[in-house]
């Protein structure tokens, strides 16, 4: 079945004659020219042409191309030339033994043993055509990457070029960029294999490598009979069997739960419970490293393939990662001996970005220097370091802004987590937490409290019919937690509710904090209510209860909107299209793009970032208890069908179905930057996504029938999320429009989604008072007596200073937060580049051309919005531009772009 009129016909051993109208580039040939070319070439060389029409014959009505296979009387002469990566794992290891072993290879031109496969079955047999064999050798070396190449004699009828299968003859791994074939004495148009891999030595494992043709694409009934054997064992490749202990070179890819982030066999206190799997911690499913063990390593196992890149490696990424938080922290901690040790004065706090903290001694040498200079800076004409930040841009604007309402109340809809405001729609406020266990659930925030602080503009009732009212709710969250975190040095935690009215300019004015401590054995309930005030002492109470629910809603940002709903929560998909989707599927080469690199910095994490006393639990309020609240937060609140961008704001009351809007859906709040730049970005992909899947899927049945892309969605639901997989909310998989919004919906949350939780740390929290990551200290009026109410009203912004986290804290998150807001030099961008295969498809490279299209309009609309004064949320004195969803940027903090993937 033919399903565009326009058609792109991939290389055969004999290619389009180049003289043919349309032939060239673009590779666009009309049908009908197709037959007259026929009908000519027949004629003037009398070589006999046939159009496959069945899958033995490698038909491919999915992608839009028909096949012509031409049968010649004398064998065809292709030529392979291999791209080879300079890398340093691989020709860049001049002192390893096996070098001299593999330049000998290279000189007898024996580095790289290839096969070509045709996609044809023998007519006579029934069986797989013989391959046809030959070795490539070493043609070119530039600064970064060497081509090899090959030169094979095709007989006569092999039919269509589907795969390459290749052989790695040196000791090292080798990384493949891609492998082209052309016909020799024509300059058709070349067929393309597009690797980006690496190809492991024989020496490591005799298997060898099967690259499918990136030209095109095919569905699992359509594939060509003669590659129907690779697609599967290739997919068993990846699935493994569960068993051994995971090597560098495989590509294996399977589940497992979080038993690695406790390390008991150091010190008991370091004991974690497992994530996943049972019923009290629920929880995704990660990539697993050994079936066999759940100790601790230097280094965890990922596919090699998912490995960064080396510009990633050597130059930003991994590499600059673990310097700071294996090298420079550790300084940070011999340099402040005393891990309690507070600032004293807001002057002290200055100094971080205008003096530096002086680190111990080093060799002038030291890589801090080199690896993240943004941070280290070098006494001139010494050899100490000193780690000194650059100033947010936040506090670069307007150094007091963190103190200010206005600020606070600005940023829960266009700051770093957009993601938990939400309409109040009944009241009273009442918690779902057992009354028996945590006392009363109706909240001290009561209709006469409000109404006076909307100065008797309306009542609660009017006020919820205009949907004026909006809350920060922390209180059912955190309150199972609060004594569990008290019982920690140097910390405190309450459960929370922050309430805000909503002004005719639409802005947010906060009106109530509610600060709760449940009853423990030794203690009744604790709870009160602060609002602004203008008096002194209430003043300062109420910029004290503000901070401790910014480090709420700072912990709820690092642990929930960021690493649970992005990072965690995609990489069960990840993991389920390694093992059911083959590399040739159409949907496979949609999404590897906005897979990419996510597995590998989610192992860096459960190294050092999550793990038991790592940084998370150094540095944030839940401390060792973090991860166990982000179950929490997975059980209560993870829905795959609300974490599509317009479920999410309706769900929360920020948005309501209307299809005479723009996007079919009319804000709550008309000025909420986040969501309406979010659904410009989330319209885009939407329908990038439905003219692909339109163009793979013509009608409900193909869905049906694709049994790949039905496994995948399966295991997603019963093994990536199978602590989940029984809920009722899960969307089904059978028609295209379903598919159309599952693929959206992890493509957002992959790039849009994580850009706007990511990328604006180091401005929004870099300057630790606007959004610290821990409280250390009560409030002043909790169970106090008369000596500390008198301390705290004569010095009370030492108590505000006593909250913060310590000088140790606070260096350590800045120092982290500044490299996880930078983007790398290689940052691949929502849109800018088309993937190989997708550049060989006219159909599908004319939506992605419309894509990257509407990404640059998006752009300049961003950029307008943020000059458009009547927008008080992203537009006035001293206010940060919400350029978080601007989907381009340079490299380093930037505070904007949208990468395709979690890759930081």
């Amino acid at each position: 079945m033919l399903k565009q009129s326009v058609l792109q016909p991939s290389l055969l051993f004999f290619p389009r004659h180049p003289s043919l109208p349309g032939a060239g580039a673009s590779g666009v040939v009309a049908f009908s020219q197709q037959r007259q070319w026929r009908r000519q070439r027949r004629q003037n060389n009398g070589n006999k042409v046939r159009c496959a029409a069945g899958a033995n014959e490698s038909a491919s009505s999915l992608s839009g191309q028909p096949t012509f296979v031409v049968e010649s009387r004398r064998p065809a002469t292709v030529k392979a030339a291999i791209t080879v990566l300079l890398t340093v794992g691989g020709e860049f290891a001049h002192i390893d033994p096996t070098r001299g072993l593999d330049d000998i290879n290279d000189l007898l031109g024996r580095t790289l043993h290839l096969e070509l496969v045709s996609s044809d079955l023998d007519r006579e047999t029934g069986s797989e055509k013989k391959t046809v064999a030959a070795f490539a050798h070493k043609a070119k070396k530039g600064i970064d990457r060497v081509t090899y190449e090959a030169t094979f004699s095709v007989p006569a009828n092999f039919g269509e070029i589907g795969a390459v299968v290749v052989r790695n003859e040196h000791h090292k791994e080798l990384f493949l960029k891609d492998i082209v074939l052309t016909i020799d004495g024509d300059d058709s148009a070349p067929l393309l294999f597009d690797c980006k891999s690496w190809s492991h030595s024989k020496f490591d494992d005799s298997q060898d490598r099967v690259f499918f043709t990136s030209n095109k694409s095919y569905l699992p009934s359509e594939t060509p009979a003669g590659l129907v054997r690779l697609r599967q064992r290739e997919l068993e490749i990846l699935r493994g069997d569960g068993t051994g202990e995971r090597k560098k070179f495989e590509r294996i890819y399977d589940y497992d739960v979080y038993n690695d982030l406790g390390n008991p066999d150091s010190k008991p206190g370091l004991a974690r419970p497992v994530l996943g799997g049972s019923d009290e911690f629920p929880y995704p499913r990660r990539f697993v490293s050994d079936p066999k063990s759940e100790q601790r390593s230097a280094t965890v196992y990922v596919p090699r393939d998912e490995n960064f890149s080396e510009v990633k490696q050597v130059t930003f990424g991994a590499k600059t990662v673990r310097s700071v938080i294996h090298g420079l922290l550790p300084s940070v901690s011999t340099a402040l001996v005393d891990s309690r040790m507070g600032f004293p004065y807001f002057t002290a706090i200055d100094a971080l970005f205008n003096e530096g903290l002086p680190l111990p001694p080093k060799d002038s040498t030291h890589p801090f220097r080199t690896i993240v200079p943004r941070l280290v800076k070098a006494i001139v004409g010494g050899a100490q370091n000193i780690l000194q930040f650059e100033l947010p841009e936040m506090i670069d604007r307007d150094k007091f802004s963190w103190f200010r309402d206005e600020e606070f109340s600005r940023q829960t809809l266009a700051g770093l987590n957009p993601l938990s405001i939400q309409l109040v729609t009944e009241f009273p406020l009442v918690s779902k937490l057992d009354p028996s266990i945590y006392g009363p659930p109706e909240s001290l925030i009561t209709a006469e409290l409000i109404e006076k602080e909307i100065k008797g503009i309306m009542t609660v009732d009017e006020a919820l019919e205009q949907k004026k009212l909006f809350i920060l709710d922390y209180h059912d969250l955190l309150l199972p937690f609060v004594h569990k975190v008290r019982e920690l040095e140097d910390s405190t935690l309450y459960a929370s509710r922050t309430l805000f009215f909503l002004t005719p300019e639409s802005t947010l004015r906060p009106i109530a904090i509610e600060l709760t401590r449940p009853a423990s054995p030794k203690q009744p309930q604790w709870r009160q209510v602060f609002e602004p005030s203008w008096n002194a002492t209430d003043a300062w109470l109420w910029r004290l209860a503000k901070a401790h629910v910014a480090a709420h809603d700072s912990g709820y940002h690092q642990l929930v909107s960021h690493w649970l709903r992005t990072h965690c929560c995609v990489e069960p998909y990840i993991i389920a299209a390694n093992r059911q989707l083959s590399q040739m599927h159409p949907i496979y080469r949609l999404m590897h793009p906005y897979f990419r690199y996510t597995m590998e910095i989610n192992a860096l994490a459960r190294l050092s970032l999550i793990n038991c006393d790592g940084i998370i639990e150094k540095t944030f309020s839940p401390g060792k208890y973090s991860l166990a609240l982000c179950s929490a937060a997975y059980y209560k609140l993870w829905r795959f069908d609300m974490e599509a961008l317009p479920a999410d704001l309706i769900r929360r009351g920020m948005a309501v179905e209307d299809p005479e809007a723009e996007h079919g859906l009319r804000l709550t709040i008309d000025d909420y930057p986040y969501a309406q730049d979010g659904l410009l970005i989330w319209s885009a992909i939407e329908q990038w996504v439905a003219d692909y899947v339109d163009h793979y899927y013509p009608s409900p049945a193909d869905v049906a029938a694709d049994s790949e892309l039905q496994s995948w969605w399966t295991e997603v639901r019963t093994k990536g999320h199978g602590d989940k997989q029984h809920e009722p909310w899960w969307p089904s998989l059978k028609t295209p429009a379903d598919l159309v919004r599952i693929l959206t919906t992890i493509i957002w949350v992959a790039s849009g989604h994580h850009a706007a939780v990511n990328f604006g740390q180091y401005h929004f929290a870099g300057y630790f008072p606007n959004r610290p990551s821990v409280t250390r200290a009560n409030m002043p009026v909790e169970d106090a007596t008369e000596d500390d109410l008198a301390a705290f009203r004569a010095k009370p912004e030492a108590a505000l200073l006593r909250c913060f986290p310590s000088k140790i804290q606070a260096a350590q998150v800045m120092a982290i937060l500044d490299v996880l807001s930078a983007h790398a030099p290689d940052e691949e961008y929502l849109g800018k580049d088309a993937e190989a295969s997708w550049t060989k498809n006219p159909v599908v490279y004319a939506a992605f051309e419309r894509f990257n299209g509407r990404l640059r309009e998006i752009e300049g609309i961003i950029d307008a919005r943020n000059v458009d004064p009547s927008l008080k949320n992203r537009c006035g004195a001293g206010i940060v531009p919400y350029q978080l969803l601007k989907p381009y940027s340079e490299p380093g903090v930037t505070g904007m772009g949208v990468p395709n993937s979690i890759s930081i």
